[in-house]
């Protein structure tokens, strides 16, 4: 049994860890709000502006398996401390960019820095934490990092903006991420996966990195192309032979990058395919409702950012809430609430008048939202990593990011669509302008028609597929000279 210096360096390291991981989800949200500042200061032409959030989404989206399986292999601290120092240095440089092209540029580096970061720190918290009481409670408090930190990144974006410079929404990340560098050696040990030898898969990272990169890119084209445009089309196909091409190669390979074994469990392939959901929805209502805010009700950026505190705060007390919630009731029913309650909020959104009222129209669907997702992702992570093996927690913890983070890659370009859609065929038959309220208004309704169907499908997915698992038995194991308690994979 760990000594309680012991055990209280494990919640130290979890703090750090979850600083880590809220930072990396922040920089997803906090530029929405900023964007017609950096369009005006560095003259972004409005179709290339969509690359500030692209770039990042790209890369990030692209290389979290590969950062993944690097963790296992290198080492998870090794990887956490370079994303980290990664992230802060093209932050720094984001704040100080000069033009266009270099903004862009540094936006990607930053989102490879994520994903070397991400899925090391979700692997660290696996190997810190038995399963059972203790991971979940974990899990809980990095739930509520990320579920909140889409929320809280539209607010800090806001005040940043208004009353510093849209700079500052990059070097606030600067401070930090020297900070957990330095505390990163003392409170986090290293770990990797026990191999007997250390081969790695290039050809698998190369084709599914290039192939979900395309797929971001393909899908952030298909906003302003169309989706029937040949260009769309052929990166789609494109991006389907590397995937294909990368399964093909797994199949083959003594090393492989992504162990295909572990979709036998149907539990972690659900829960794979509701975070997808989760994502889609989360960053894809965040976008319609902040241009909701500022185009139809005229609000201004640190409004629009002050609009979503009550969905962050929900998020974060539900997201503690939810590890308790799942001991008592399991991962199935406690995912399946969720991810209804996230329904209703979007549905009861679906309402929004031109003339809205925040405290009648927004707020009590935020606070119902919010609480909805913190009940989402805490048992959607747990069910992600239940019975995985020690050696693939770092790619476990990559594929569980890669599909929030693919979700929302496809679920924004989906729904952006969807709305300009629907905004055209009204502008069309009613003779009205195209950046009328009652127009945009119009499509943005319909956009969460959308999201409302496809967090049913998600709950439909939780209670047919996702497995609650009965209480399980642990055994002690030693873990980079410690004992803890593993569970038994069930």
């Amino acid at each position: 049994m760990s000594s309680p210096t012991k055990s209280d360096r494990r919640w130290s390291a979890l703090a750090l860890i979850v600083t880590a991981q809220f930072m990396v989800i922040l920089d997803v949200a906090i530029v929405n709000v900023a964007l017609p500042s950096i369009k005006s200061d560095l003259n972004f032409s409005q179709t290339n502006l969509q690359w500030v959030v692209s770039a990042y989404a790209i890369m990030f989206g692209g290389a979290l398996l590969l950062g993944g399986r690097l963790a296992d292999l290198l080492g998870r601290r090794r990887l956490f401390m370079a994303g980290l120092a990664l992230f802060a240095a093209s932050s720094l440089l984001c704040g100080l960019a000069w033009s266009e092209s270099s903004l862009i540029a540094f936006r990607a580096v930053q989102g490879l820095g994520g994903a070397l970061l991400a899925p090391a720190a979700l692997s660290l918290l696996m190997t810190r934490f038995a399963e059972g009481r203790d991971r979940n409670l974990a899990l809980g408090i990095y739930g509520a990092a990320s579920g909140s930190g889409a929320a809280v990144g539209v607010l800090l974006g806001g005040v940043l903006t208004s009353y510093l410079s849209w700079s500052w929404i990059f070097f606030i990340n600067v401070p930090v991420g020297i900070a957990a560098i330095a505390l990163a050696p003392l409170l986090l040990q290293e770990s990797r996966a026990d191999v007997a030898e250390r081969h790695f898969d290039f050809p698998g990272a190369a084709s599914i990195t290039a192939g979900l990169m395309l797929l971001v890119y393909a899908m952030t084209r298909a906003t302003s192309d169309g989706w029937g445009s040949g260009s769309t089309l052929a990166l789609l196909a494109g991006a389907a032979a590397l995937v294909l091409a990368f399964v093909a190669i797994e199949l083959r390979s003594p090393s492989p990058l992504l162990p295909l074994r572990i979709f036998r469990s149907r539990t972690l392939s659900a829960a794979n395919a509701a975070m997808a959901i989760v994502g889609a929805v989360a960053f894809s209502e965040f976008f319609v409702l902040t241009l909701y805010l500022q185009d139809v009700l005229h609000y201004s950026a640190v409004m629009s950012g002050a609009a979503f505190a009550g969905f962050a705060l929900s998020v974060v007390v539900l997201s503690n809430v939810a590890q308790v919630i799942v001991g008592r009731f399991g991962v199935r029913p406690t995912l399946t609430a969720g991810l209804l309650l996230s329904a209703i909020s979007v549905a009861w959104l679906t309402r929004l008048p031109v003339d809205g009222h925040y405290f009648w129209n927004l707020f009590p669907a935020f606070v119902l939202g919010g609480a909805g997702m913190g009940l989402s992702f805490v048992p959607v992570t747990i069910a992600s990593l239940t019975g995985v093996e020690r050696s693939d927690a770092g790619v476990a913890s990559g594929l569980i990011n890669t599909s929030r983070q693919i979700g929302g890659a496809i679920g924004i370009a989906a729904v952006s669509a969807v709305a300009a859609s629907s905004t055209s065929n009204y502008v069309h038959a009613h003779s009205v302008a195209a950046t009328s309220g009652v127009a945009l208004d119009h499509g943005f309704q319909t956009a969460l028609y959308a999201l409302t169907g496809l967090l049913i499908i998600g709950a439909l997915i939780a209670v047919t597929f996702v497995r609650s698992a009965t209480a399980p038995s642990t055994q002690a194991v030693p873990v980079d000279g410690e004992l803890v308690a593993l569970d038994e994979a069930a």
